[in-house]
């Protein structure tokens, strides 16, 4: 038996609102028989913009340690000599001017989807990450939960023949005049709309599918047809891409909405989130596609490799954001700058092609937030 110390990770928390709040709580998750041994995560510090004791109320309600350390200022929190890695829970807006601020500040970043506003400014971060020798991740959580890994894994083995065709849909009926037109969901200042918040869960199982799984060498960005339908604040409440990847005419349909749910009944009647086609048979993800627990192998009739359908369920411990930490630790560990799992290189195309949805729909954000401007005192 190894008696070796697991590699320790120091994390502060940067915004203590409800995505930081899961996230940190699963960080902390007692995960019994499933808790790695070679990494451990600490939750050193967490601050709010501007509220000492809305951030010291957070660490009460995430059950952190007594020696986690409370700041009302995010630049406190960035300035913590104990701090290893940061955690970005903040707006779509606001992750380049924090995630940069943290970066030039020499500490290690996972930083909540989307990324960023636009690809230019994921291509600074990644300049200053490898400039300064720093870990820098896109926290896509569903890429690490087993169920997810299991079926990629499917696909590379060729078990369903070669795959032409994946169709994602992640939509929700939101409450769109109880939350108002100032919710993040619908604020132009604050990055708003339907792809950036939950279609990039439907195009990360297009890539997964056509652009992970492929060998790097035969990687390509996709051609991109799309349409949005613009809620009255500007941002989109519909938006619909179809992705091409060329040479080899692989199609992607990734589909989000506000208005209609891809799981009206909450019991899956209307059918799987995710279907992935391939010429020997199918495989169907039930939804949530951000957080699935069961999927099904479909055969086609007349299929000549022995493919028996299968019905497959994997239970996810707490929210399953944790995986991403151990990422994120075992990368640090191991001197890595970036995550095989989910590249610089991979996030910077799924931007661009978040871009060219957005241009072809007429869709820009504010100047003050699609800038590469640093720094913009009104967005700490």
């Amino acid at each position: 038996m190894s008696t070796k110390e697991p590699f320790a990770l120091k994390w502060g928390i940067l915004s203590c609102g409800n995505i930081s709040t899961t996230f940190t709580k699963d960080l902390l998750l007692d995960r019994g028989a499933s808790q790695p041994t070679d990494i451990q995560h600490i939750v050193t510090a967490a601050a709010t913009s501007n509220s000492l004791s809305r951030a010291q109320t957070f660490l009460t309600t995430v059950k952190a340690p007594s020696s986690a350390i409370a700041y009302g200022s995010y630049a406190e929190l960035i300035a913590d000599k104990d701090v290893e890695i940061i955690y970005i829970g903040t707006p779509h807006s606001h992750h380049y001017q924090h995630a940069r601020a943290c970066l030039e500040a020499g500490k290690h970043v996972l930083c909540e989807k989307a990324f960023t506003v636009n690809a230019e400014q994921t291509k600074e971060l990644v300049k200053i990450a490898r400039a300064k020798g720093l870990f820098l991740m896109e926290a896509v959580w569903t890429r690490w939960i087993p169920l997810v890994r299991e079926v990629v894994g499917l696909v590379r083995s060729g078990k369903i023949g070669d795959v032409w065709r994946v169709i994602a849909d992640l939509s929700f009926q939101a409450p769109m005049r109880e939350l108002g037109n100032g919710n993040r969901l619908f604020n132009m200042d604050l990055a708003g709309g339907a792809m950036l918040d939950i279609g990039i869960y439907s195009i990360t199982w297009v890539f997964l599918i056509l652009y992970h799984a492929l060998p790097v060498e035969e990687r390509r960005k996709p051609v991109v047809a799309s349409s949005i339908t613009r809620f009255e604040t500007g941002s989109d409440e519909a938006c619909s891409i179809i992705m091409n990847f060329l040479p080899k005419g692989t199609h992607g349909v990734a589909m989000s909405h506000l208005r209609v749910s891809d799981n009206p009944d909450n019991k899956h009647t209307a059918g799987p989130a995710v279907r992935i086609q391939g010429t020997e048979g199918e495989i169907q993800v039930y939804g949530p596609s951000f957080r699935p627990e069961r999927y099904n192998i479909i055969p086609v009739e007349d299929n000549k490799t022995g493919l028996e359908f299968a019905d497959v369920t994997q239970e996810v411990q707490g929210r399953g954001m944790y995986w991403q930490a151990d990422e994120a630790a075992r990368c640090i560990r191991d001197g890595k700058q970036e995550s095989e799992d989910m590249s610089w290189e991979e996030s910077i195309v799924i931007m661009e092609v978040m871009d060219e949805v957005r241009r072809q729909g007429d869709m820009v954000y504010p100047d003050n937030i699609e800038s590469l401007e640093y720094p913009i005192s009104e967005l700490f």
